[in-house]
């Protein structure tokens, strides 16, 4: 309780990633609700790439959106934070 979860959210990432823990801190921090979806398991891997056309991690996606990277701004952008 207390989370915002208005929005779906899914951040493809694994556990060896800076960027991808920076990633899960902030959304944590804003208590915001998220799916994590570790790219190690190659079914998660294979979907992340169909939804990205790339491979490089964080793949954050919100709404539908997908956002490449630790983009900060972006992320406060698509959320309206």
């Amino acid at each position: 309780m207390g989370e915002k979860s208005a929005k779906k959210i899914v951040i493809y990432s694994a556990t060896w990633c800076p960027h991808c823990k920076g990633a899960k801190d902030f959304f944590k921090s804003n208590k915001i609700s998220f799916v994590n979806k570790d790219v190690e398991d190659k079914k998660n891997a294979e979907e992340m790439v169909r939804k990205s056309k790339q491979m490089g991690i964080p793949v954050i996606e919100i709404c539908g959106k997908i956002i490449i990277g630790f983009d900060e701004d972006e992320i406060r952008k698509e959320l309206k934070i």
